[in-house]
């Protein structure tokens, strides 16, 4: 029998959610920004428990994000906070500085835990060292072409996790960037009321074509891909090697768009697993993410079939 890989997806919000659940996600990581990085909304501990109500019923899972870069301050609060988590019940947590997997080996013993560092996971080696310390899935980077993925998926001990669509953070720096130049241009009351408003972004002199979106945080600012990742095309090749999980991130997009792709890649990998030796892609699938695709966003595959970057 086939293994029906996880189609995990990120939520601005409650609605989101249960549009998205509607749609077909299996998962979701969600969180607040003091904790969490790169979240498309925020989800407090209150929140959080309202969206494991409204998961559960339904057979579907919530990760909470604890993956911040972690400050003496924030480290001293991870005991409560992950203790809270485990008591509102998430499924598992994801993270990226060994201080949450210390404290959540203390305060929230048997917890799940994803390891997300996002550039730094490129190979197996270092997948299975994390597992031998608690670690239960191990996130890949997204510079990481077909043939790596295969390789750690033949040699990892733990669940792989891949990113399948949407945009990639390229730049994140602590500091107020945005806002420091919108003061020097004397405007930075001009600055969207929420920080994911679209609009803002940064374009080179010799790629006028390119905009890469930028936006700024509690945690600093974020320049973001200036193309969208789609593999729905080649989705079969991470089927064919069992990938545990799928991921569609949401970020700076909105709940229609993202309940287009999420109905795209549901389709696609019910009718794989169903099927293997008879699947084949349907073309219309693609065709109602083009629909809705931002004509300044192209789809790629972006390192998928790349040569190696690393």
């Amino acid at each position: 029998m086939v293994k029906k890989p996880e189609l995990l997806a990120t939520a601005a919000s409650l609605e989101e959610m249960k549009v998205l659940i509607a749609a077909g996600a299996d998962a979701f990581v969600i969180g607040e920004s003091k904790f969490g990085m790169r979240l498309p909304g925020q989800f407090d501990l209150h929140a959080i428990k309202e969206a494991v109500q409204l998961a559960k019923p339904e057979g579907v899972r919530i990760y909470a994000a604890v993956n911040n870069v972690m400050d003496n301050k924030t480290v001293d609060e991870l005991p409560a906070y992950i203790k809270q988590l485990a008591e509102a019940g998430v499924d598992a947590i994801v993270f990226g500085d060994p201080a949450v997997l210390m404290a959540a080996r203390e305060h929230a013993p048997g917890m799940p835990l994803h390891w997300n560092a996002e550039m730094t996971s490129t190979n197996y080696s270092t997948a299975n060292y994390w597992g031998r310390r608690g670690a239960t899935r191990f996130v890949t980077a997204r510079e990481l072409n077909m043939e790596q993925i295969i390789d750690i998926k033949q040699h990892c001990d733990l669940e792989v996790q891949v990113q399948v669509h949407g945009m990639t953070n390229i730049y994140h720096s602590k500091r107020s960037l945005v806002g420091s130049y919108m003061d020097h241009q004397g405007g930075r009351d001009k600055l969207p009321a929420a920080n994911l408003t679209p609009g803002l972004y940064l374009t080179e002199a010799e790629r006028p074509g390119e905009r890469y979106p930028i936006y700024e945080d509690d945690n600093g600012t974020h320049m973001m891909s200036s193309d969208d990742i789609c593999v729905l095309d080649t989705l079969h090749e991470l089927l064919e090697i069992e990938i545990d999980s799928l991921k569609i991130e949401g970020l700076m997009k909105s709940t229609a768009y993202n309940e287009v792709v999420v109905k795209a890649y549901r389709a696609a990998i019910d009718a794989y697993c169903s099927d293997p030796a008879g699947y084949r892609f349907q073309e219309e699938w693609l065709d109602a993410i083009r629909e809705v695709q931002d004509p300044n966003r192209e789809l790629t595959y972006g390192f998928f079939f790349k040569e190696q970057v690393y």
